[in-house]
């Protein structure tokens, strides 16, 4: 199926990291990738590039004009399905030493590739009272484009509801997660650099709570979203539900113990042309309320719940199954599906080590991808076969990352560190059909 010889893409001396999912280009010819060398430095790491699949041409599509070891710091970039457009993680324009990048201070930018260097900022925010509906006042971050690239879901941490809790120990700062469409937000000051307008109207999707009762349906914290489908779901009696996302999400079981479920949030076909209350915007004791349109509903009912390295939940095309990642009998992490409708899950890979990186699908929902035993492997769903695709790395020059579909299935890209005269670099893989 895949030739087993990889291709080294990139060379330079800089880190080439890829995101989680959605780096290809839409007619797959080239692929983005932020500099950072380790995943954790978003916030020292300047500059978003784009490499050529068949030429392995390097170009630096962006560059943060006033970047810091506090920031702003840019990062985990991804393709639109659709258009030749990245979006990735910014820090807020003023970091500093008092103010640098955090969880609570980062937004979405895009870039149209055809127009390098102009950042267009996709999420508003304001932090001043009256909030703006529409804009929030926090962190989006890890954006991810619908199958139809119209909207972009993302987590969220609320920087409002970070300050309050430090003086008020009723309240916590909680992960939550949210969405995008296309609606120009303009906020009242954006001569303050913590606000800025955005291209986009966003919204909280997932309620969060401070105290899940046991044995709840309640979370305190969603996160690690996904849409399902390229079109959505066929629901149980039938209809079709074309948007909605699955998400993790944090419950208290009947003893107080923290499980993460999977939860579905079924989104109606108008929301862009809904109506919005003010409670969307939040206040200054309460965050963004969830609009009414978007429903929030747990499909998994598990013993040991999702567990395993952090991984963002992977949808079929069809949208019949989302996949994600728990322990087996052997406490091995493997691969399971549910149904967005619930009912029985079930597991996917049989393998005799764990799952160590974020999973990916196949575009045609045959095959999954991702990192054990240091090598990359596939593993048929239908099937639940594996097939080890590369040598087992060591250190320095082990894999890490997630391994990514190209949209036409046909090539599979991954990270590697190699080692060079100048030190150790995060280098651009590929292994093709």
């Amino acid at each position: 199926m895949f030739d087993k010889r990889e291709v080294q893409l990139t060379s330079s001396e800089i880190g080439h990291t890829l995101n989680t999912g959605q780096v290809f280009s839409a007619n797959n010819d080239w692929i983005v990738f932020d500099n950072r060398n380790n995943d954790g430095d978003i916030k020292i790491t300047g500059s978003i590039g784009i490499v050529n699949v068949k030429t392995g041409e390097e170009k630096t599509i962006y560059t943060v004009s006033n970047q810091t070891q506090y920031g702003p710091g840019v990062g985990a970039a991804s393709f639109s399905p659709k258009e030749n457009k990245v979006i990735f993680i910014q820090g807020i324009r003023n970091a500093d030493e008092q103010r640098p990048y955090d969880f609570t201070r980062r937004t979405g930018v895009a870039i149209q590739i055809d127009t390098p260097e102009q950042p267009i900022f996709m999420d508003a925010r304001n932090i001043e009272r009256p909030f703006t509906p529409g804009a929030l006042r926090g962190g989006t971050h890890a954006h991810s484009w619908s199958g139809d690239g119209k909207m972009i879901s993302y987590t969220y941490n609320d920087y409002v509801i970070e300050q309050l809790a430090k003086t008020n120990p009723k309240v916590k700062d909680l992960r939550t997660i949210g969405l995008m469409f296309p609606k120009k937000v303009q906020v009242p000051n954006i001569s303050n650099l913590e606000n800025n307008n955005g291209e986009m109207f966003a919204v909280l999707a997932a309620t969060v709570v401070e105290n899940p009762k046991f044995g709840s349906d309640e979370i305190d914290k969603a996160f690690d979203e996904c849409w399902i489908g390229k079109e959505g779901y066929v629901k149980s009696d039938g209809t079709p539900q074309r948007k909605a996302i699955a998400y993790q999400g944090n419950v208290k079981d009947s003893k107080g113990n923290t499980i993460t479920e999977i939860f579905v949030a079924d989104i109606v076909d108008d929301l862009a042309s809904s109506e919005f209350d003010e409670s969307i915007a939040g206040t200054e004791n309460t965050r963004p309320n969830v609009p009414n349109g978007i429903g929030q509903r747990r499909v998994t009912f598990t013993e040991k719940g999702a567990k395993g390295p952090r991984h963002w939940l992977r949808s079929s095309a069809d949208g019949s199954q989302i996949f994600f990642l728990s322990e087996d009998d052997k406490g091995l992490i493997q691969v399971y599906a549910v149904s967005p409708n619930g009912g029985v899950f079930k597991q996917i890979t049989n393998n005799d080590f764990s799952i160590t990186s974020p999973i990916n699908i196949s575009p045609d929902g045959s095959y999954l991808s991702y990192i054990a035993d240091q090598s990359v492997f596939i593993t048929e769903v239908s099937a639940g076969v594996s097939e080890r695709l590369t040598s087992k790395y060591a250190a320095p020059e082990q894999l890490n990352g997630a391994v990514v579909w190209s949209n036409d299935g046909n090539t599979l890209a991954f990270n590697r560190y190699v080692k060079s005269e100048k030190g150790i670099f995060m280098q651009i893989f590929l292994l093709h059909r």
